[in-house]
């Protein structure tokens, strides 16, 4: 168990610190019989690397608690290749909120298109108990960092009211957000 004087002496990490890049390239055991890649298997490698990235960043073994906002803009053929990157976006009390792209191209890396994202939450865990426990803040290094750590908490509201753990009027980032519309 972590005790309050570590959670205390807890740093802040910069986005880059835990980015994370992996590459697959599409084998026909990979695909549907229409020879584009099945979205299950996208899924897993998302979460895969949207797992490592967090895992980085709480430097402990994380699970992965929900995603959302997954979209698949177009299917991705057999013998093109993806390059999955993660981010942490946001830092919550136990939880850290990565957003993955995926990019796809051919074998020499032309023609390079972005494809799909989602957004991915993991809780970290202690090794011994496999409960959760508190991680570090995130600093955020640009203005597009500055933007997804911004929408986060909104998204973060979002999931718990779709869950069941928090009403919506007490969603106090929604109600902001929503509110400036009506003026």
């Amino acid at each position: 168990m972590i005790t309050f004087a570590e959670i205390m002496q807890m740093e802040p990490k910069l986005v880059s610190t835990s980015r994370s890049v992996m590459t697959e390239m599409i084998m026909p055991n990979d695909t549907n019989p229409l020879h584009h890649l099945m979205g299950g298997n996208l899924m897993r490698w998302m979460d895969i690397i949207g797992g490592i990235c967090a895992g980085k960043h709480c430097e402990s073994h994380v699970v992965t608690a929900s995603v959302d906002h997954v979209s698949f803009h177009e299917g991705i053929e057999v013998g093109e290749v993806i390059t999955l990157t993660a981010q942490v976006t946001r830092a919550f009390n136990t939880s850290v909120e990565t957003f993955v792209e995926v990019h796809v191209a051919d074998i020499k890396g032309h023609n390079s298109r972005k494809s799909n994202h989602a957004y991915f939450t993991f809780v970290a865990v202690d090794e011994k108990n496999h409960r959760p426990q508190k991680v570090p803040g995130v600093i955020p290094e640009n203005p597009e960092e500055e933007k997804l750590f911004e929408s986060a908490q909104r998204r973060r509201e979002v999931r718990l009211v779709l869950a069941g753990r928090i009403k919506p009027e007490e969603a106090s980032e929604l109600i902001d957000y929503f509110s400036a519309f009506d003026e």
